[in-house]
């Protein structure tokens, strides 16, 4: 080959080589807190879906090239201090109120909704007045959790003394228990006993679901301050996805309600509530 050539080879060479790196260097990568939440987060021996936040991450990653979302396995309780020491960029799914007072975080408005109910065994002539005194019932709860009708108070003794509160770390062995009459009551989100069902349906009709709603999830995306990603910028994708019907076909088959806009896509810089 002619020196000329050659040289030329180098440079287009080098140019491509230069023009991936670039690509790959502009792409910042954003991690994400995945602790157990099931519909949202799952264990994968036990689901028939890879959970909502994977495929929210997925859409993410789908729509745009800047950014390249990664979930991070995380814990309960153990998501706080991942996130205040960087170690997760982002907690999906959230809402301040849940132990996030005292650490620094942005808010973004997800515009999803979904509802945390009370469940009994549909036994004889059971009603909805059943719900209304939780003192008096046993009751299985998921350890580390914050319940709007204890006050968000997650203090495992607090729960134990005052709701005779069984906890425990996973919310198929809860809605177990109600069945076969261990507990009287347990407190999951409505996403989830859909789930539940669809692997179970033995059980159908056999579960006596509250009207009576203990919160609304009104669910909050909490950046870190310093992260690479702006609040307005994943407002701005959340939209996006929004839009073209991205977010109605992850999440409306759970019963999430997908809003026609976040409400208040405004950032709360350093929030502390």
């Amino acid at each position: 080959m002619p020196a000329f050539m050659r040289y030329v080879v180098r440079v287009v060479t080098m140019s491509l080589a230069g023009l991936t790196a670039g690509q790959v260097a502009a792409e910042q990568v954003v991690t994400v807190g995945a602790a157990y939440f099931p519909p949202y987060v799952v264990k994968s021996e036990q689901a028939l879906h890879p959970g909502l936040l994977p495929q929210l991450l997925d859409a993410l990653n789908q729509l745009q090239d800047d950014y390249r979302f990664i979930n991070r396995p995380t814990a309960i309780a153990r998501r706080f201090t991942d996130f205040k020491e960087g170690r997760n960029d982002m907690a999906w799914f959230e809402n301040p109120a849940w132990g996030w007072q005292g650490i620094d975080h942005n808010v973004v408005d997800m515009g999803l909704e979904d509802f945390e109910v009370f469940v009994a065994r549909s036994d004889g002539g059971r009603d909805q007045g059943y719900f209304e005194d939780l003192q008096s019932k046993r009751l299985a709860l998921y350890n580390g959790y914050h319940y709007a009708f204890a006050g968000f108070n997650a203090t495992p003794a607090f729960l134990r003394k005052n709701f005779n509160a069984t906890l425990t770390y996973s919310h198929d062995s809860n809605l177990l228990m109600v069945l076969h009459d261990r507990v009287d009551i347990a407190a999951v989100t409505r996403s989830y006993i859909d789930d539940f069902l669809q692997r179970h349906s033995q059980y159908a009709g056999q579960l006596l679901i509250s009207q009576r709603v203990d919160q609304s999830y009104r669910h909050k995306a909490l950046i870190r301050p310093g992260a690479a990603i702006s609040p307005a910028e994943f407002a701005d994708m959340l939209e996006r996805l929004r839009a073209n019907g991205e977010l109605a076909k992850i999440f409306e088959p759970f019963h999430i309600t997908v809003m026609a806009s976040a409400t208040d896509n405004s950032v709360t810089a350093n929030a502390t509530d």
